[in-house]
């Protein structure tokens, strides 16, 4: 069986129910599998439907849950919840593919993870027989946060709070969180930017006076930190490359490259944990906007937060803080936490870290980074659209320039299956502005005007938004998030199930 350990400290080891249920290790450290030598080739996959590749790929991996619990958590997401029975379409474009990963509830690549995850828990919940609640904390740069809050609108055993930057979320992301059902449900924004966020949320599993207000609740967390939230991400990887064959693009056993629009490291660390279970993948592209710490690290091996921090179009990777680059380390240095503490004591305390040559060049092997600057973004969604009349959201073009950037400098002519991450019409504002040079400031107009150019279908969460009443308003400083968290479990605590 797989045990996960804390990626600070491998003594602290949970099976993954329990790693599920927590989020987060006390230590700080983010639980990592212990071992990944179990092996699912492709070919035990080529026809399978999604459901079924996600039953086999995490029943794997969070090998402590049933058969049966896994297959009701597969099918309670992905049953219902997309508007396509293919969960995740593959679209040939010129250059590669587009994996169409927002035809979930709220149009973003965060409902793959986010449908299943609240039936993680709460089968982790029923194993341990529990009647606490778990409070789940959740810091979003955009997408993740609409998604947490739709996943666990309602579920019981459950209540949720959500903290998002004040300024550098889309006017839809907002407006998305803002409107949110459920009576377990709370949003609030903070006079910061993600960083700010994500740091609140950790802080907060050791922090006192949020502890001491933990009277019959549980600290979880639905952000990638989460393992939980991880290992769905590796489905579609595995789906997208069983399209791939059983169209005839390429043969059984031909390696693909990804490119991925990359802010927390979770969605390339999925792709990479595919590649070490058998998936043929030569090479995953990290492709970064204006805030491209990640690009840097990759090409360096120096990670440093010593930078000016910039808001972008494609605000779901405004992020110098990448957290899951940790579970990395630790898996790439052969489990070696005394090494990854260091690694972050010298991040808190310097602002940056620099890994040895040799982990570098291994990291190197599998990884490549690439930026894109606010222009060079604008031009990918204006040609694509130009060339091809497809829309794509400003982070799927962050992505889609970086594994041009990567075929020109290497020539590389293997397939490039580029994570197309959220529906344009998200970012309608930008993506107008960028295909058809028209500047119109309402959202929702500019959303009606890409659709009457596009003809390409508005979702329905989406074009339900405008009508939905906003429920929450509340903004905070960052120096008062721990009291305001302290006051959330405190509620939760006494409220009524």
């Amino acid at each position: 069986m797989i045990k996960y350990v804390s990626s600070r400290n491998k003594q602290e080891a949970v099976s993954s129910h329990e790693a599920v249920i927590h989020g987060l290790a006390e230590d700080g450290g983010l639980y990592t599998p212990d071992h990944i030598s179990q092996k699912i080739l492709p070919q035990e996959i080529l026809n399978s439907s999604y459901p079924e590749i996600a039953a086999k790929i995490i029943g794997t991996l969070l090998d402590d849950y049933s058969a049966a619990e896994i297959n009701a958590c597969v099918h309670g997401a992905y049953d219902t919840h997309f508007d396509t029975k293919e969960i995740i379409p593959l679209t040939k474009i010129h250059d590669g593919y587009l994996m169409e990963l927002w035809h979930g509830p709220t149009s973003a690549f965060k409902d793959i993870a986010l449908t299943i995850l609240p039936h993680l828990m709460i089968s982790a919940y029923q194993k341990e027989k529990r009647n606490d609640t778990i409070a789940i904390l959740t810091a979003t740069s955009g997408d993740t946060g609409k998604a947490a809050l739709a996943g666990f609108s309602d579920v019981r055993h459950t209540a949720i709070t959500v903290f998002y930057p004040e300024i550098g979320v889309s006017p839809i992301q907002k407006r998305q969180m803002q409107t949110s059902l459920g009576r377990n449900v709370d949003v609030i924004a903070v006079k910061g930017n993600f960083d700010d966020c994500q740091r609140m949320v950790k802080q907060a599993m050791s922090n006192q006076e949020v502890l001491a207000s933990l009277d019959g609740v549980t600290l979880s967390s639905a952000n990638s930190i989460n393992i939980g939230r991880l290992v769905p991400q590796i489905v579609y990887y595995y789906s997208s490359y069983a399209k791939l064959v059983n169209s005839g693009a390429i043969a059984l056993g031909d390696a693909v490259n990804y490119a991925v629009p990359t802010g927390n490291f979770g969605d390339i660390l999925a792709g990479w944990i595919a590649k070490q279970l058998g998936l043929p993948i030569h090479k995953l592209i990290c492709a970064s906007n204006r805030n491209h710490v990640l690009t840097d690290f990759l090409q360096t091996g120096i990670y440093s937060v010593k930078r000016p921090f910039h808001t972008t179009m494609s605000p779901s990777m405004d992020i110098l803080i990448s957290s899951n680059l940790e579970r990395l380390l630790f898996m790439m240095s052969g489990n070696d936490d005394s090494f990854v503490r260091e690694m972050m004591l010298q991040l808190k305390q310097n602002g940056r870290y620099a890994v040895p040559q040799e982990l570098r060049e291994k990291i190197q092997e599998s990884f490549c980074g690439y930026w894109t600057d606010e222009e060079e973004c604008s031009s990918a969604m204006h040609d694509l659209y130009q060339s091809e009349h497809v829309l794509i959201d400003p982070h799927t073009a962050v992505a889609m320039y970086a594994s041009e950037q990567y075929k020109k400098e290497t020539g590389d002519t293997a397939p490039c299956i580029i994570l197309s991450t959220a529906s344009p019409y998200k970012f309608s504002h930008d993506v107008l502005k960028a295909v058809a040079d028209e500047d119109i400031a309402d959202d929702f107009a500019a959303m009606d005007r890409l659709h009457e150019l596009s003809k390409m279908p508005i979702p329905q969460g989406l074009a339900e938004l405008r009508k939905m009443p906003i429920r929450f308003r509340r903004s905070i400083e960052i120096k008062d998030g721990m009291h305001v968290i302290a006051d959330r479990m405190k509620e939760i605590a006494h409220a009524e199930d």
